[in-house]
């Protein structure tokens, strides 16, 4: 079951600091309407006048527009749900890393009607739409904030649902043994 949430969120979703690319998020039903008014596929003067056609998870390159004035030079890619991360129709600008350029993009987003995520929010819907279990989602901080190989494996195994097979395993033994205790 897919829980569709009510409004369209956005956030920048790499790290702070200059890097050769930053990524803008969103996650709602808005987001292709969202996607296709703040970018245009093509060379800038050459692109074509309306939103762009969006083929499922084919990356186009293109430009972040404020009107007609180019923000960033980008790639952009929709993904239409449920197979996301999130269960929900996903969008993402693959821009240069500036903060400037981050900033705004994300602040169009913004100005067309996506909310700015919460901490956490893109993995919260996963969680609620039941695309990751309760120890997936926490995987995830695990995997972020992980400084050495073994952490960062342990951590892929719980996001590979390693802990979550586990407990399942020790759930149905549990169970069984409880029946037989019962039995007279």
């Amino acid at each position: 079951m897919v829980l569709t949430m009510d409004d369209t969120i956005a956030a920048i979703s790499t790290a702070p600091g200059g890097a050769g690319i930053g990524i803008v998020r969103l996650s709602g039903a808005d987001s292709g309407r969202l996607l296709g008014g703040l970018f245009r596929a093509g060379a800038p003067g050459r692109a074509p006048a309306g939103p762009p056609a969006f083929a499922n998870r084919h990356m186009r390159y293109g430009h972040v527009l404020d009107g007609d004035a180019v923000v960033d030079e980008a790639l952009a890619v929709f993904m239409a749900g449920p197979r996301t991360y999130t269960g929900e129709d996903v969008a993402e600008i693959h821009c240069h890393g500036s903060a400037a350029a981050l900033r705004r993009t994300l602040s169009l987003a913004l100005r067309g009607g996506a909310r700015l995520a919460d901490p956490g929010e893109f993995t919260k819907r996963a969680f609620l739409n039941g695309r990751l279990d309760l120890a997936q989602a926490e995987a995830v901080i695990d995997i972020i904030n992980a400084r050495t190989d073994a952490a960062l494996g342990a951590a892929l195994r719980q996001l590979d649902g390693f802990l979550s097979s586990r407990v399942g395993e020790l759930r149905g033994r549990l169970a069984e043994l409880l029946a037989e205790v019962g039995e007279p």
